[in-house]
């Protein structure tokens, strides 16, 4: 129940400078932000230890080709994951998964200590964990708030998103040097454990409360999608219908799922280039006698360190004061526009200035871009979903169509470097065309969103 709004709390108050936070929302809004605040530190605790094994072990190419598995991996897990959904209400599902993840975090760790040749494994491994428990956790906020409170409440929870982020990159740069790469990887499963608290907390929270969605409900969808027909549910599940079926039966999620791909499709060999061109700066660095006493390894991992961190500042920064007003009087249209322009216009400048120092900073204001106004639009996309949609054709979306760009993108660069001699200058100039047919799809997943919430939003 929402208290009278001259009611409203001190921390209500406080998150209410950032966006309209109402009496009675202020403590599951704290509790979802900082529970994404634990993922996201533990996922960038990881993240300079996977870009060190990877780069190390095989190199910028070998990273590439790696996205690719990836997809193979998760064509099993996400009907696997669409099973344990109907099996399990939301709070075991939750646990169970991230318990999961967390085992493989201790079973990494003593390999890394012996010195296993594990990089492409844990390369694959560390995809596979970000995306599905990174998905779940989004699915349990959509889950949790119905389509209007989303809209306004997604801008808190996706800044401790960022926020966990720029600790978990500055915390990784610190401790790297000071405990080494494994022991990052208990801090990191630490970490899951926590979340796994804070995420029964809120459940309870929310039946206590009375807001518990039941079973069968069903959040309004457009006609030309249609109910949730043929949905199997058993006992407190979301249902057992596979997410790539229910991807596929929906015109709107079709195109979202095509808009992921295209957008990591993009990020991707981005990402490809900079890895491309640290990789080359290492190794003049070592050779040269200018690593400050770091070896190649040590100093990719620090370069990447200070880069996620400068990229995820400028990600809170945005989330703090930039998404909220760009949903509120622009629109989700508008919005689901700004990132691929940012990348079109970071892309062309590569082709005219294909150079480290100018490579890094573009990267960082379009991955700050992604990981705030994006991450937060396309979470809210899924908010008029059924609950199965927002569970099991969720999965399938985040998962398996993000890594079908990393696969697109690996071909990309093995055709590229194998059979049409492209050059970095080649690489941006591709990306740019992707770039284009990925505005068009943001303009019509705009209009669809616009039909199936009647918000009359411009």
């Amino acid at each position: 129940m929402t208290r009278p709004e001259e009611t409203r709390n001190p921390l209500e108050k406080l998150l209410g400078l950032f966006t309209e936070v109402k009496a009675g929302e202020g403590g599951t809004l704290l509790l979802l932000a900082v529970n994404v605040f634990l993922l996201l530190t533990a996922y960038y605790l990881i993240k300079p230890v996977r870009e060190s094994l990877i780069l190390t072990g095989g190199g910028a190419e070998v990273k590439s080709y790696a996205s690719a598995g990836q997809v193979l991996l998760l064509a099993i897990a996400v009907p696997l994951y669409a099973r344990l959904a109907g099996r399990f209400e939301r709070r075991k599902l939750i646990s169970i998964v991230t318990l999961f993840f967390m085992a493989c975090l201790v079973a990494f760790y003593f390999l890394v200590l012996a010195g296993a040749p594990v990089g492409v494994v844990f390369y694959l491994w560390v995809g596979i964990f970000n995306l599905m428990v990174v998905a779940q956790f989004w699915s349990f906020a959509n889950d949790v708030y119905t389509t209007e409170e989303g809209k306004r409440l997604f801008v808190i929870v996706a800044f401790g998103a960022s926020l966990g982020a720029v600790v978990g990159s500055k915390m990784a740069g610190l401790l790297l040097g000071l405990v080494g790469m494994a022991q990052l990887l208990l801090l990191a499963c630490a970490l899951l454990g926590l979340s796994i608290v804070l995420t029964n907390i809120v459940d309870t929270r929310e039946r206590r409360r009375g807001r518990a969605p039941d079973k069968d409900s069903k959040q309004p969808v457009d006609e030309n999608i249609g109910p949730e027909t043929g949905a199997e549910t058993d006992g407190e599940g979301m249902g057992k219908t596979n997410g790539f079926k229910l991807v596929m039966r929906s015109r709107y999620l079709t195109m979202i799922a095509f808009l992921m791909l295209l957008a990591n499709w993009v990020n991707t060999t981005g990402e490809y280039i900079l890895g491309k061109l640290v990789s080359n700066a290492a190794a003049e660095a070592v050779a040269s006698g200018m690593a400050g006493g770091l070896d190649a390894g040590a100093w990719i991992g620090q370069f990447y360190s200070d880069f996620f961190f400068y990229v995820n500042v400028l990600g809170v920064i945005l989330q703090l004061f930039a998404v909220s007003r760009i949903l509120k009087y622009m629109g989700v249209r508008v919005a689901l526009l700004i990132l691929p322009l940012t990348a079109l216009v970071g892309n062309l400048l590569v082709i005219a200035l294909p150079v480290l120092a100018y490579l890094r900073w573009t990267k960082t204001f379009e991955n700050a871009t992604d990981y705030s106004l994006q991450n937060t639009v396309r979470n809210v996309l899924f908010l008029p979903c059924t609950r199965e949609e927002k569970y099991n054709a969720k999965q399938a979306v985040d998962t398996f169509f993000v890594r079908a760009g990393d696969v697109f993108s690996a071909g990309l660069v093995f055709a590229g470097t194998t059979y049409l001699s492209f050059n970095i200058r080649s690489f941006a100039a591709f990306n740019a065309g992707l770039v284009v047919i990925w505005v068009i799809l943001a303009v019509l997943i705009g209009r669809e969103y616009r039909i199936k919430t009647a918000s009359g939003e411009s």
